[in-house]
């Protein structure tokens, strides 16, 4: 017997069958996915169709208004140029140790966040930082904690991997290649245990499909029909290693044999908030889970170290630039639809430049952790020493 029936026994049935998701619950949080009531809709040909395995996907097509196609430019622009001040202030070692950039990636996260609410929950990997911007997160925040100071979103302790939100349900980046599988499958397992209508998402990219934690987590996530969505972000390069290289079935949506499976346009927010809500319609119904395709690419190399330019070639970077690039897109439909000219876009472009640098400036006067935080969240030795650089030099703790 199917875990979810085993449950039912101890909860209200309504709650489980009122699990339909009506356009404008996609994302009642989220200010830009739920159209104004005067707001004509809009519709928009997506010019990838979805791929499906062992399902019927929805046709290529997406209603949207006004209000969401601005929106969805403004936050795309914002992770943009937060993401481009990362880099630099990496550069002038502002920023130390691990940092991995999202910019050409931001549809994925506008996109699913406008067919989500913020009682959904996500869990994803160590490239986090536009992911906290879409559950609720400031640029702020993103900044002081890249830098380690206390005013970041994981007070400076966590830095680049480990951005966090509990209040919005984002349990965070992870910095082991893969690890968050598991942690999606409980995150599902919570939301089905307390007949909740919604679902998880656990984000990963192509370099970790193979592990078999995922796998693992699947399993069983499917076994007792969780409310899950595995979302594979496939950028084609894990670290340096092309997908085709590291994978024999690099079609990563079918991967998960009896699980469907979708793929979609990762450089389209549009097609992503359809894709989502697909998926979660599917998962919160009592189906199971849903295996997810992102086709994305990502700009910068695999992290700060990475130059990006050793296993691809700098017309492929230029190429996807110049022909998928997801805030272009979105620019364009703006302009197409003639809902704001020129002028208006330049207009929104400088307030969020204003925007990152305030968030600069404020990480760079935020205080460092007192010292005190090196003990707090871990098991506390008393007494411990740690001896230096120097033989028979040794320094007390605590």
């Amino acid at each position: 017997m199917a875990l979810r029936q085993v449950l039912l026994r101890t909860v209200r049935p309504s709650a489980l069958q009122s699990n339909s998701l009506a356009p404008s619950s996609w994302a009642a949080k989220r200010g830009f996915s739920a159209a104004a009531a005067d707001e004509a809709p809009i519709e928009v040909q997506l010019s990838t169709p979805f791929q499906g395995h062992r399902i019927e996907v929805p046709p290529p097509v997406a209603t949207t208004t006004k209000s969401e196609l601005i929106q969805m430019f403004t936050d795309m622009y914002l992770m943009r140029r937060m993401e481009i001040a990362a880099d630099v202030l990496y550069k002038a070692k502002f920023i130390r140790g691990f940092c991995h950039l999202y910019d050409g990636q931001e549809a994925i996260c506008v996109g699913m966040e406008a067919a989500l609410t913020h009682k959904d929950s996500i869990v994803t990997s160590y490239r986090d930082h536009c992911t906290h911007l879409g559950r609720g997160g400031t640029v702020k925040e993103v900044m002081a904690e890249l830098m380690g100071r206390e005013g970041g979103c994981s007070k400076g302790i966590g830095g680049s991997m480990h951005m966090y939100r509990k209040e919005t349900n984002f349990y965070g980046g992870n910095g082991i290649v893969g690890a968050q599988a598991p942690l999606g499958a409980g995150l599902a397992f919570a939301h089905m245990y307390r007949n909740e209508p919604n679902v998880a998402l656990a984000m990963y990219g192509d370099g970790a499909a193979n592990q078999g934690q995922l796998f693992e987590a699947l399993n069983i996530a499917a076994l007792w029909d969780l409310p899950l969505i595995y979302v594979c972000e496939n950028n084609h390069y894990g670290m340096g290693t092309a997908e085709w290289r590291a994978a024999k079935n690099p079609d990563f949506y079918t991967r998960g044999d009896v699980v469907p499976g979708i793929k979609v346009n990762g450089m389209c927010a549009l097609s992503v908030k359809v894709g989502v809500a697909f998926a979660k319609e599917h998962c919160v119904s009592g189906k199971g889970p849903m295996v997810m395709e992102m086709d994305t690419y990502r700009y910068h190399g695999h992290s700060m170290s990475d130059p990006g330019s050793t296993y691809r070639t700098r017309d492929e970077i230029t190429t996807v630039r110049q022909e998928r690039d997801p805030v272009e897109h979105i620019r364009g439909l703006i302009l197409k639809h003639e809902l704001l000219d020129t002028a208006e876009i330049k207009t929104i472009e400088k307030a969020q430049r204003k925007i990152v640098d305030e968030a600069v400036d404020f990480a760079k006067n935020s205080p460092l952790p007192p010292a005190e935080a090196l003990f707090q969240n871990i098991y506390n030795v008393y007494g411990a020493e740690v001896r230096g650089a120097e033989s028979g030099a040794y320094t007390a703790l605590v």
